[in-house]
């Protein structure tokens, strides 16, 4: 997508601000909802007599929805403009939460393809928008987003058991709260509308479609997105099948969050230093996989080795719009790379909490069906040779 940049002269400080708060806000709306739902999902599956592949299908249904909408929002933002846009998907997000109040089993899954769109037209259209307002710091709003998505997915994570306790173990009630949050980034963005600014629709090219270097950012893209939301659905129930309470897990899912918040804001940071990333990225890599056979091999520090997966979902996921943007010869390049990388990779990344959870079903064993998604780091790590090296795209 190629964006319009606004000359810095038609912005004042006070609306760079408004703009920046806004921002934050919506990002901080693009994982609750659907993270929510991991801690929670035992008892969810109690509730509604759901198997664990069932259960997995709720949890990725939202993900299916991001790969969907990623083809979708920039047609949108280049008919209705981007404020829009945005404003629109919140009301949407705000829909689909309260959907899932309605008591039945397929409201929830109906809500949470809604939210699932809504969110995955912000994931495509936002870093426009920074891309645009903030052309001259655009490292620095980068790391901010992708450190607020992930602040957002760890309150989620250490919040969701509280509040349903709170709320008399109603969990339909705790997930509908964040319809809260929503509602304050509606009114904070309502400023925006007084402006549109609309982008170009560009679709991949033939050529981008062959590059093996845009497949290789595509594939690191889909791989961290399957490990974050499938380690996000059944982390917490492995744990607790392993005899910890709902709440601590929670707390555990959500401290390894923090780690993958810090992650990523500096991962970006380190590697833009090089002009080379494959090192670096697998240095995260390694230490992801470290996490993995430690939870899965002893019973000690859960916390800690909980902590170790999430560096490399909670780096991947900077390095890979890093990547984007190193590798493309141009903006409207890296539109469509972003594009091809979001709608692909979300919708591989789909596959993963449903694919884990049956396995256990068959199996009986999370110990084997995590062993499985800690498999998923072999082609991460390979697409790393292509994604991470110092060359351009062409095309």
């Amino acid at each position: 997508m190629t964006v319009r940049v606004r000359p810095a002269n038609e912005r004042t400080a006070f609306g760079v601000i408004v703009t920046a708060a806004g921002i934050m806000l919506v990002a901080a709306n693009l994982r609750p909802a659907v993270v929510a739902v991991g801690p929670l999902i035992g008892t969810i599956s109690a509730d509604e007599g759901f198997s664990s592949a069932v259960a997995g299908l709720l949890t990725a249904l939202p993900v299916l929805f991001f790969g969907i909408s990623a083809v979708v929002a920039p047609r949108l933002a280049n008919r209705f403009g981007i404020e829009r846009v945005i404003f629109g998907a919140m009301i949407v997000l705000v829909a689909g939460i309260v959907v899932r109040l309605v008591p039945a089993p397929v409201a929830l899954f109906v809500g949470s393809a809604v939210i699932g769109a809504a969110i995955g037209t912000c994931n495509v259209v936002l870093p426009a928008l920074i891309k645009r307002d903030f052309a001259h710091r655009s490292g620095l709003m980068t790391g901010l987003y992708s450190m607020t998505l992930s602040a957002g997915a760890a309150v989620a994570s250490g919040v969701s058991v509280p509040i349903s306790n709170a709320l008399g173990g109603n969990w339909r009630l705790a997930l509908a709260s964040w319809a809260l949050l929503a509602v304050v980034a509606m009114v904070v963005w309502v400023p925006q509308l007084a402006s549109v600014h609309r982008v170009t629709s560009t679709a991949p090219t033939s050529s981008l479609l062959k590059n093996p270097i845009a497949w290789a950012i595509t594939v690191f893209m889909g791989t961290q997105s399957l490990i974050f939301y499938t380690v996000v659905a059944w982390l917490p129930q492995y744990l607790v099948d392993g005899g910890m309470t709902p709440v601590r897990a929670g707390a555990v899912l959500a401290s390894a969050q923090v780690v993958a918040l810090i992650m990523s804001l500096v991962a970006p940071i380190v590697a833009g230093r090089f002009a080379d990333q494959r090192a670096v990225t697998l240095v995260v890599l390694a230490v992801c996989a470290a996490g993995f056979v430690g939870l899965l091999a002893t019973d000690v520090w859960p916390g800690f080795w909980a902590a170790c997966v999430m560096v490399g979902p909670g780096a991947s996921i900077s390095l890979a719009l890093l990547f984007m943007v190193l590798r493309s010869s141009g903006a409207k390049q890296t539109g469509q790379v972003s594009g091809m990388a979001q709608s692909v990779g979300y919708l591989a990344a789909a596959v993963g909490p449903i694919l884990i959870g049956g396995i256990h079903d068959v199996t009986g064993s999370w110990t084997i069906a995590m062993a499985v998604l800690g498999l998923v780091l072999i082609p991460q790590a390979l697409s790393v040779l292509g994604a991470g090296r110092d060359v351009k795209m062409t095309g």
